[in-house]
């Protein structure tokens, strides 16, 4: 409805709440006959209308009324009624009127609100009728898939109002499940909640059911998981909403639903996103290596919900640049994105890269990190995730960084292989720099990421997809997971914490059996007669991994679900010596001498499989 139609309505209804306000104070004969009704409509039907627009009530589109719209049209009617009682005080003092009863004005406040309020509302519900008369007529809804909706909390509900607005959607909402006890047998959006879910199954025979909604984003994945069984169990499809770290922007709606994924079966208890350490990202620079990555990119999307001045990606890989700057312009416009193509490993263009950008933050994530195929190409591990972290580090020391964050792995832990060796020393050279240059600079150690690029569950989904047989190298193989936006949410929050050279840790639950993983991904799949074959552990591989050393100090800190890790470390003097080692022998592309700089460098680097391999070290509850 246009707004000028809102007018006329609403200066019908400031008319009609000026004489019923009148002929409730007094009676309907004497109501419109006193000499002050003439002078309080005229003024009723001028600062009402003032007060309206100057709130801009006749800016808004009340076709999609809100409690927010609805709090705005309370104010402008307490402002036009306080403006009025102040008119007709200064008439009573001044003789214009000679009696005047001052409850009137208050009467003719609350008519107000009332008509005003219910004509905005019904111009919703009108709306929406009609919208709904319209589709349906227009032959868009085929056939609507009876929903049942499992969990009747914010997540539930928005999802149930955008079914009930869209027919278009092809789902209608039939009521919900809830384990809650408090909620039972209430209705919600005139939906009731049917049980808990132990009543599943019942509720979608009785109910005749086509689908269920999973609606719970901060639900622990055995939650899901048991959830998802019993929709296997009752026969019908199930679809999830996302986890809360995937929906940062509290956007929950019917678009953001997709089939529950292996992420949701292995979601841990959920970490309240709310609680922010991102002050120092506000309004500076922030420069993100890897960022074309999987880790990298969604380090710059969480990075722009913390409004920095701009975001530098820098990067090997243009393909992977190309669409990470698409989808951050697209999403955040009010944030700067630059992409600098550069490889770490160029000392001189990284180094003219930070005099130029001159970033504040900087989230190193850039790496190789492939274990077998570091195995063949130890100098290529070796020049990149160490030789290459020394020269951003460095960069990052001459251009005046202040804030450092070194992205590392569990693998660092007692390494079996190169890549984790490497990772180790890349470790050292931050941390010596958080205390040569006393800044901000620390190191981030967390386990496997679920859905990374090169990860092991899209490989498993491949071969699930044709047929089988799917490939592990040991039944007792165990790892810890973490989702991608939970275990970079918990990198910002760790670059935000203590003083400068931490090793920082982030709780990972337990870890994992592998095959526990590929059962369930199976199962997701809807297929049960793929097979598992076991390959034997590949060079460089433990059964168990480790989040830190045997015998390492482990401290809380501020944050629950990140811990400070008190390790041996390398002695500056040592470090600088066998770094120097290290780049002589991946000129010289020496192999023997790589590895035995390595080792001397990394005590606990056994290539030989022998490390660490405590299933207990490294498990935090």
């Amino acid at each position: 409805m246009r707004n000028r139609y809102v007018l006329i309505g609403d200066l019908t209804i400031f008319a009609t709440a000026a004489l019923g306000a009148f002929v409730l104070r007094l009676d309907w004969f004497f109501a419109s006959f006193r000499e002050e009704f003439e002078l309080f409509l005229l003024t009723s039907l001028t600062v009402k209308p003032a007060a309206f627009m100057a709130m801009g009530m006749y800016k808004r589109y009340w076709r999609y009324t809100t409690i927010g719209d609805l709090m705005g049209l309370c104010v402008a009617v307490l402002g036009s009624s306080a403006a009025i009682g102040v008119i007709a005080a200064v008439a009573l003092y001044t003789g214009t009127v000679e009696q005047f009863s001052r409850s009137i004005v208050l009467i003719d406040g609350v008519l107000t609100l009332l008509g005003t309020a219910a004509f905005r509302v019904a111009i919703r519900v009108i709306g929406e009728s009609r919208a709904r008369t319209d589709e349906l007529a227009g032959g868009k809804v085929v056939a609507m898939r009876r929903v049942l909706v499992v969990g009747a909390g914010d997540a539930g509900m928005m999802v149930v109002r955008e079914m009930q607005r869209n027919p278009h959607l092809g789902m209608e909402a039939i009521g919900f499940i809830d384990d809650d006890a408090t909620k039972i047998g209430k209705r919600i959006y005139g939906l009731p909640i049917f049980g808990r879910s132990d009543a599943l199954a019942a509720v979608v025979k009785r109910q005749r059911i086509d689908e269920v909604t999973i609606a719970m984003p901060t639900a622990p994945g055995r939650l899901v998981r048991r959830i998802h069984d019993l929709c296997q169990q009752a026969g019908v499809p199930s679809r999830s909403v996302p986890g809360m770290f995937e929906l940062l922007d509290g956007n929950v709606s019917v678009n953001r639903l997709r089939k529950v994924e292996i992420s949701d079966l292995l979601r841990r208890s959920q970490v309240d996103w709310r609680r922010s350490n991102r002050a120092y990202l506000k309004g500076e620079t922030v420069l993100v290596t890897g960022g074309g990555g999987s880790i990298g990119f969604e380090l710059c999307r969480q990075v722009a919900y913390g409004q920095p001045a701009s975001i530098t990606l820098l990067g090997h890989g243009e393909n992977s640049l190309f669409e990470a700057e698409a989808q951050l312009r697209e999403s955040f416009p009010n944030v700067r994105v630059r992409v600098a193509v550069a490889d770490i490993r160029d000392r001189d263009r990284v180094a003219r890269l930070f005099a130029e950008v001159r970033p504040h933050v900087v989230f190193h994530a850039a790496a190789h990190k492939h274990v077998p195929m570091m195995e063949d190409n130890p100098e290529e591990a070796i020049s990149n995730n160490v030789l290459g972290t020394m020269a951003v580090v460095d960069a990052a020391i001459a251009s005046d960084t202040k804030h450092f964050v070194l992205i590392s792995t569990d693998k660092a832990v007692a390494p079996t292989n190169i890549m984790g060796a490497s990772k180790r020393i890349a470790e050292a050279i931050v941390r010596r720099a958080a205390r040569t240059s006393g800044r901000h600079f620390v190191v981030v150690r967390f386990g496997n990421v679920l859905g990374s690029r090169g990860s092991a569950v899209p490989i498993f989904t491949r071969q699930i997809e044709r047929g089988g047989p799917v490939t592990i190298t040991d039944p007792e193989m165990r790892r810890f997971f973490m989702t991608i936006p939970e275990a970079v949410h918990l990198v910002l929050e760790a670059g935000g914490l203590g003083a400068g050279g931490e090793l920082f840790v982030l709780r990972m639950g337990e870890p994992v059996r592998i095959v526990d993983l590929v059962q369930d991904l199976i199962r997701l799949s809807g297929a049960d007669d793929v097979a598992i074959t076991y390959t034997g552990i590949r060079p460089g591989e433990k059964l168990f991994e480790n989040l830190w050393d045997d015998g390492a100090l482990v401290d809380s800190t501020r944050h629950p679900e990140i811990v400070a890790v008190t390790e041996a470390q390398i002695r500056d003097d040592e470090l600088q010596s066998g770094l120097d080692a290290l780049e002589r022998a991946v000129r010289s592309g020496d192999r023997d001498a790589l590895l035995r700089g390595v080792t001397r460098l990394v005590p606990t680097f056994r290539r030989d499989g022998s490390g660490l391999d405590t299933r207990h070290v490294g498990v935090t509850h």
